[in-house]
């Protein structure tokens, strides 16, 4: 390592970063998704179709439905006709009938169905300026109205695909652990859903600065950009200490509104050897300081941070926006389902019936966000006024039109 930390520091040279391909896909009928999950009840007995009662649970949380019973009277409030296309004749399922199924149902395969399912019918998305990077948030959630047999209340770590509002991939943390032996089955599910993370860039919270995190992101081709604080103390002073001084403001974004003038101002140095910093592919350091004026009182603070990616494909602007795009998860997904589609508030403690009824309420969200939807409690309040229209719009087996 060179003996001065200046000697380390390199400028930025002007940037053009390939767009990379975008997915896109076709529209399939949630019933026909719906098809690839298994059912765990005895063959003998069924009364209602796998199908059926997993479309009735999707499209009542599509239409705003926070509980199993809730579930089973939207369904019992439809008419004969909507019955037919969803799989019923002449009866409709109890509500402990809908807590029965899906309670035993497998969370996390149920959850690639609907993943895969949402985003064929999602529209196709076009990068916008030729540095456009696919982007995904990862962060956890405790449920806290849930609880497993111990008592312990159910922790679940997502991925959100920040350009469709879709959650990729969605995996429960295992018992007496924590969110980083569940980052690497995460991480496979997003890549097995996306194809590959090839160019994709992870933001994290300052949890997840981790080196075995990075290695990880690294093996799938992957960019990993995380805060530095505390948690990472050797790495955080390596970070602060740098002469950030003698680098020029890269981009500086001024902001007004709910009370208050915000300041963003991003300087970025790229690491030229590999122990620039303690940490594996790092490109660069990223520093951005926010000041902010509240009724006259003005405060300061100051962010670390590190990304994998090179300058020359990462200019200060672009850092700005991806850091940002970390609270994505938190403000467009957990939010909403703790304040709109009440999830703290519902007490659904057995078998997998939290981890279940978080799938439902992450397709309801990226649903409503892929058909342009800004204000998910609105959506949910039109779906279920009209659940004619929700039905036939989820039944429909169309090619998408480029």
């Amino acid at each position: 390592m060179p003996s001065s930390l200046t000697e380390i520091l390199v400028p930025h040279p002007p940037t053009v970063a390939p767009r990379p391909v975008v997915t896109d896909g076709e529209h399939h009928s949630l019933l026909v998704a719906l098809a690839a999950v298994p059912d765990p009840r005895d063959p003998r007995g069924k009364r209602y179709s796998l199908v059926s009662m997993l479309a009735v649970a999707v499209c009542a949380v599509l239409a705003g439905a926070c509980t199993f019973a809730a579930v089973a009277d939207w369904v019992r409030d439809l008419d004969q006709r909507m019955w037919v296309r969803l799989g019923f004749t002449d009866r409709v399922p109890a509500a402990t009938t809908v807590w029965r199924l899906l309670i035993r149902i497998d969370a996390e395969v149920l959850s690639g169905v609907l993943t895969t399912w949402s985003r064929t019918r999602a529209k196709p998305v076009l990068g916008a300026g030729r540095r456009w990077r696919l982007v995904i948030a990862v962060d956890g959630k405790v449920v806290r109205g849930a609880r497993l047999p111990d008592g312990r209340r159910v922790h679940l770590l997502s991925a959100y695909d920040t350009s469709t509002g879709i959650v990729l991939a969605q995996v429960q943390i295992a018992a007496k652990s924590n969110e980083f032996p569940a980052f690497t089955p995460l991480l496979g599910r997003v890549a097995a859903q996306l194809g590959s993370l090839a160019g994709v860039l992870v933001v994290a919270d300052a949890r997840h600065a981790q080196t075995g995190h990075a290695e990880q992101v690294a093996t799938h081709h992957g960019h990993l950009m995380v805060p530095v604080k505390g948690n990472q103390p050797t790495l955080f002073a390596q970070l602060k200490a740098l002469p950030w001084a003698q680098v020029p403001a890269g981009d500086r974004r001024r902001d007004t509104g709910h009370g208050r003038k915000e300041t963003r101002t991003v300087k970025a140095v790229t690491i030229k050897t590999p122990g620039g910093v303690g940490f594996p592919h790092a490109q660069q350091a990223v520093r951005i300081t926010r000041t902010r004026t509240i009724k006259g009182k003005t405060t300061r603070e100051m962010a670390y941070m590190t990304v994998s990616l090179p300058a020359d494909q990462a200019q200060p602007a672009d850092l700005r926006t991806w850091a940002r795009s970390e609270w994505h998860i938190e403000n467009r997904v957990h939010y909403v389902r703790d304040v709109t589609l009440r999830e703290d508030a519902h007490q659904a403690r057995t078998g997998n019936g939290p981890a279940v009824f978080a799938t439902l309420r992450n397709t309801s969200i990226g649903y409503h966000r892929s058909n342009g939807e800004t204000n998910i409690a609105r959506a949910t309040r039109r779906a279920n006024r009209r659940p004619t229209d929700l039905i036939d719009a989820v039944t429909k087996s169309n090619p998408t039109t480029q």
